[in-house]
């Protein structure tokens, strides 16, 4: 092994770290044959799901982006019917969003592309290979549970 940085890894280990985790995600994200959705579109979906009925600017910091960054994102999601404006039942000058019907219906395809995609490439790996994969799952959602 090479020099080590604080966290452990030398650079060659966290570059094909990196390397393999990008080119999974891009996988992941080919997977589905709804790609005119951005990124950002399909993550302020899940957030809304997940958190929704919400407001902007709560849904800004989820997301980590700028208030005029969410408000074209959640343009583009009202527009394309997949997201709906509903008002604040606590603030009636305020408006919250939540997934519209078609939002529902896109997040469950775009999952049932990828989780297709995960089967088809897992069904490859030999027993032992699966385990492994399934034993690393928790150090991997430690991973993605840190704040930056």
């Amino acid at each position: 092994m090479g020099q080590q940085h604080e966290g452990g890894l030398d650079p060659a280990e966290l570059a094909r770290l990196r390397l393999v985790i990008a080119r999974l995600n891009r996988h992941l994200m080919r997977a589905s044959d709804r790609q005119e959705f951005t990124f950002a579109q399909q993550s302020a979906l899940a957030r809304i799901e997940q958190h929704g009925p919400i407001r902007l600017g709560e849904l800004a910091a989820l997301e980590r982006v700028t208030a005029p960054s969410i408000t074209r994102t959640v343009a583009s999601l009202v527009d394309a019917r997949l997201i709906s404006r509903v008002p604040d039942p606590n603030d009636g000058r305020s408006a919250l969003v939540e997934l519209a019907p078609g939002g529902v219906d896109l997040l469950a395809h775009i999952r049932r592309r990828r989780s297709e995609l995960l089967a088809r490439r897992t069904a490859e790996l030999t027993a032992p290979e699966r385990q492994a994969l399934m034993a690393a799952l928790p150090v991997l959602e430690r991973l993605v549970a840190f704040e930056d």
